[in-house]
C-alpha cells in the first residue's frame, strides 16, 4: 500500500503581497508542513519583510527555510508528482480534480485512474500497480500570483490541476486561503492530528455525592415551607429522578449544596455572609425603596 509524501512542497508563483506569503508560511506551518519555495517575487526581500513576518505568526522558520528561485523548473528539483492550482477553464491540460479525492486516490496507489489512459497520454492501464510499487511520488503544489494566477505553461507543467469545490457564482480564494485549504486536506490525508482536549479532565460526582445533596436540598425545602413533612407525595423521588437524568460534577455538587446554605441562611434571618439580619423593633415603620424615594 502506497503511503503520501510527508513533506510536500509549496511553490508560490510571482507572488505581489508580502503578507499572503507570511499567510503561507503560517498556514503550512500549523499542518505541519515547511517546504516553501518562492519563484520571483515582486520583492526580493519578501522573507525579510516586517508584513511577511507579522503574518506569519510564529512561522519565521518556515520563512527562513524558504527559498527563492528564478525559474519554475528550478523549484520543482525532486518534485516527481506536481500538482497545479487554477480556476480558470482552459482547453486541454492536466485532470482537474478536488483535493480530498486526489490525496484519497492519490494514497491508495489509484491514480491516475483508467480512464484517465489513452494514446499519447504516455498513461497506460498497468500504470497503477507501477504506482504501487514505486511507493509514494515527492510531491509539489504550484500556486500562482494574487492577480493572474498560473500561466497555461506552468499549468501544463502540472500532472493534475486541483479546484477547491466552491460555490458557483462565486469561487474567488485569496492565496493563502487556498493554500490553507490545500495543506489541511493533505494533512487529514496523512492521518491528521489529534485533537487536545483544553479543558481539564471532569470529575463526575459519585450516588453518595449525589444523594448528600437531596438530603441537604430536603432539609432546606422543609425549612422553607415548600415541603410538607405530613404529605410529602412524590417530591423528593422526583428530584432524585431529575439528578439522575443529568450527571453532576463535584464542581456542580458543591455549588447545589452552596446555593442549599445560602436558603437557609435566608431562611433564618442571616444575611449573605451568614450575620443575622437586624431585626425591627415592635411597632416600627417598615423601611421599604417606596418610603426611602418619599
Amino acid at each position: 500500500m502506497p503511503v503520501l509524501d510527508p513533506h510536500p512542497r509549496f511553490i508560490l508563483v510571482e507572488t505581489s503581497h508580502p503578507g499572503n506569503v507570511g499567510a503561507v508560511a503560517r498556514a503550512m506551518k500549523v499542518m505541519g508542513f515547511a517546504d516553501l519555495v518562492l519563484v520571483r517575487p515582486r520583492h526580493a526581500d519578501v522573507l525579510s519583510q516586517e508584513e511577511t513576518v507579522a503574518m506569519a505568526s510564529g512561522a519565521a522558520d518556515v520563512l527562513t527555510r524558504a527559498r527563492i528561485v528564478d525559474r519554475v523548473e528550478d523549484a520543482l528539483e525532486g518534485v516527481q508528482h506536481l500538482c497545479a492550482t487554477a480556476m480558470t477553464p482552459r482547453d486541454f491540460g492536466p485532470p482537474t480534480v478536488a483535493p480530498r479525492a486526489f490525496f484519497e486516490a492519490l494514497g491508495r496507489g489509484a491514480w491516475p485512474p483508467p480512464e484517465a489512459a489513452g494514446p499519447g497520454t504516455g498513461v497506460g492501464h498497468g500504470h497503477a500497480d507501477l504506482r504501487r510499487d514505486m511507493g509514494a511520488p515527492r510531491l509539489g503544489f504550484l500556486l500562482g500570483s494574487e492577480r493572474y494566477g498560473l500561466s497555461n505553461g506552468d499549468v501544463y507543467r502540472a500532472h493534475v490541476c486541483l479546484s477547491i469545490p466552491t460555490h458557483p457564482d462565486y469561487g474567488s480564494l485569496n492565496l493563502a486561503q487556498a493554500a490553507q485549504l490545500l495543506a489541511y486536506e493533505y494533512r487529514q490525508a496523512l492521518g491528521g492530528f489529534e485533537v487536545v482536549g483544553r479543558t481539564t479532565p471532569t470529575q463526575w460526582a459519585d450516588a453518595a455525592a449525589v444523594s448528600a445533596v437531596l438530603q441537604h436540598w430536603q432539609q432546606v425545602l422543609l425549612a422553607v415551607g415548600f415541603l410538607d413533612p405530613q404529605a410529602p407525595k412524590k417530591l423528593m423521588p422526583r428530584l432524585q429522578q431529575l439528578l439522575n437524568r443529568t450527571p453532576l460534577a463535584q464542581e456542580e455538587v458543591h455549588l447545589l449544596r452552596g446555593i442549599a446554605r445560602a436558603i437557609e441562611r435566608a431562611a433564618n434571618g442571616a444575611g449573605p455572609h451568614g450575620v443575622r439580619e437586624p431585626q425591627a423593633a415592635p411597632g416600627a415603620p417598615e423601611i421599604t425603596a417606596r418610603t426611602t424615594l418619599d
